[in-house]
């Protein structure tokens, strides 16, 4: 029996490809080869042995699957197509372990009456569930064991092929690796031999990687090569199918155009329509978190395509993220005054001291804590060693360690962290915005590194202040220090009412006290924790206030990207990503709520 590479029906017919302004471009899988009749064999046949229901029931039953998840796949798809009855049986399986349906209580209403994980996207578990099929296969009694005869290359050849391997790379790994490995060893050597090709430019690190010096781009070459190879695997146990429908996120991450620059315009699809506002949605997270997780978030968002956008066009500081929103991007407006773009604009200061071989104008993203005293002073001990300029390789030293921390020049030979209100600014905070009312400088720190950069987010806010002349209504989720009220307020759009959610009570007095500063108008209601927002809660928020025209928010990306790689544990994270479900779950409630209301 032959089996054709698994994928979800929901997903069939879709490959998502991320890319980054500084990452190389994965190299697409191969499209799969559609088998011969006399490799693949008909259709109608589950193996040579089998023709009848009974042989076909007995067969996916001996796969492990339960027999009334056997019986209810056939009865759907008919006796006629085993692969078709596969991936029902496989959709079955991802359903009971989707993390939506986990994370999503019980009763918090789809209008509609049907299990919100219909919509999840299943490629994560399926690609898992597929990992089983070669050793499912040698329990199959009709067919040929797949390590059992001395004359299988060419057996395992055809499967690698069918799984869209191409068959010179198929033929090197059974090589490699001997007529003994199985398909799930050869699958990975071939991975391993394409990844050792591609290594040097890592995909979830797309922030100055090539910049970094020699040295410290080999220490991390072992966990760039296995990281490539997880990313690979799913996606060849995937790739099945038609690949014409693509999303891709620009090379340059502008976006879907930048201010008065209509040159750098990319189009987006239409939106669907389930994803037509009002209410308007409007998602954060990190741009460099993996290309699957992207994948599911954009899909359980409506399959809304992500615009993704590096903030280094709006100011001094590259803050590579992607926005999942289906506010429109016509008529959209910079918030004024326009913010500095470049670190010499933004920081005079620093010119006096800057050395012509540190060629930086642009500031990596803000991390949550800042560089200690004795970095700085190995530093000025380093380069107090020499005349200007130093060595080659201590400007290399000099520069990873200053473009990783963000480092600037305020004297001969020394640098520093940039200041809490230095950071505001460039995020597009006003002055003091984080600074007293009990909060310290390490908070400070944490609040402003998990914050929007304003200028980015107002751009695409900008459209909001035509459509909704006399304010808008917000539920802020995540709100942190309040990064999309500024956003707003600078807009000139009124805020009527905000309702934020926001755990930390440091950042929650933050924006009381902006609030009060800037005279708001409007009705600030504050809630500590997204999880105890629920329908009941929901609807008479909503019959209070008329509904939402905004919901905005942008979980934690803790367990999505950053340097604690170990702890990557994507949307299942337990310490923050896992809250993007809280987003899903809300924005789900409101739209359902305020359906009903308009009926």
């Amino acid at each position: 029996m032959r089996l054709l590479a698994v994928q979800s029906p929901r997903n069939k017919g879709k490959k998502i490809v991320w890319s980054s302004d500084d990452e190389e471009e994965m190299p697409a899988a191969n499209p799969p080869r559609s088998p011969a009749k006399d490799i693949a064999g008909p259709s109608k046949k589950v193996c040579e042995a089998g023709r009848g229901r009974y042989a076909l029931i007995h067969h996916f039953i001996g796969m492990g699957f339960s027999g009334d998840s056997v019986m209810k796949a056939v009865e759907e798809n008919g006796e006629s197509d085993p692969n078709a009855i596969l991936e029902t049986l496989l959709t079955y399986a991802a359903i009971e372990k989707s993390p939506a349906r986990l994370h999503r209580p019980p009763g918090d209403g789809n209008s509609s009456g049907h299990d919100l994980s219909d919509e999840v996207d299943f490629s994560d578990e399926v690609n898992n569930f597929a990992s089983l099929f070669d050793l499912r296969l040698q329990q199959d009694a009709h067919c040929t064991p797949i390590d059992s005869t001395e004359d299988d290359s060419e057996d395992k050849l055809i499967t690698l092929v069918e799984m869209g391997f191409p068959s010179s790379e198929a033929s090197a790994a059974i090589e490699r690796c001997g007529p003994n490995a199985s398909i799930l060893e050869l699958a990975d050597s071939i991975h391993a031999a394409e990844v050792a090709k591609t290594f040097e430019c890592d995909p979830e690190e797309p922030y100055g990687v090539n910049d970094e010096p020699e040295s410290h781009q080999h220490s991390r070459a072992r966990g760039k090569k296995r990281k490539h190879a997880e990313i690979r695997s799913k996606k060849k146990r995937s790739s099945t199918g038609d690949q014409s429908s693509m999303i891709s996120a620009s090379k340059r991450m502008v976006g879907f155009g930048l201010p008065n620059e209509a040159t750098t315009a990319t189009c987006r699809r239409l939106l669907p329509e389930a994803a037509a506002g009002p209410p308007y949605f409007y998602y954060e997270n990190d741009a460099s978190a993996p290309k699957e997780v992207w994948a599911t978030i954009s899909h359980l968002l409506y399959d809304v395509e992500p615009e993704f956008v590096d903030s280094k066009y709006f100011c001094a500081v590259s803050r590579k993220r992607g926005y999942v929103h289906n506010l429109p991007i016509q008529n959209r407006f910079p918030v004024m005054p326009m913010a500095p773009k470049t670190i010499q604009e933004a920081l005079p200061a620093t010119t006096t001291w800057w050395p012509s071989w540190d060629t930086r104008t642009h500031l990596n993203c803000f991390r949550t804590s800042t560089a200690s005293a004795r970095l700085t002073d190995k530093i000025r001990i380093e380069l107090q060693k020499f005349g200007d300029p130093p060595p080659s390789r201590t400007q290399r030293y000099v520069l990873d360690e200053c473009r990783r921390r963000n480092l600037v020049w305020v004297g001969r030979h020394k640098v520093a962290p940039l200041e809490p209100d230095e950071i505001e600014m460039l995020l597009g905070f006003p002055k003091d915005h984080t600074r007293g009312g009990g909060i310290t400088t390490t908070e400070r720190y944490r609040s402003l590194g998990n914050s929007f950069q304003v200028d980015t987010v107002a751009y695409h806010l900008s459209v909001l202040k035509d459509m909704f002349p006399n304010g808008v209504t917000v539920l802020s989720l995540f709100s942190g220090i309040g990064g999309a009220e500024v956003a707003l307020h600078r807009l000139g759009i009124h805020l009527k009412t905000v309702v934020s959610l926001e755990n930390s009570q440091q950042n929650r007095n933050i924006l009381k006290s902006w609030w009060d500063e800037t005279n708001q108008t409007g009705t600030l209601i504050e809630l500590p924790d997204v999880r105890q927002l629920d329908r009941e809660r929901l609807e008479l928020l909503i019959a209070r206030f008329g509904g939402f025209d905004l919901v905005i928010g942008g979980s934690p990306c803790r367990n999505l990207a950053g340097s604690d790689r170990h702890r990557r544990d994507g949307l299942q994270g337990d310490n923050s990503s896992s809250l993007f479900y809280e987003y899903f779950r809300i924005l789900e409630l409101v739209r359902c709520i305020m359906g009903k209301k308009k009926v």
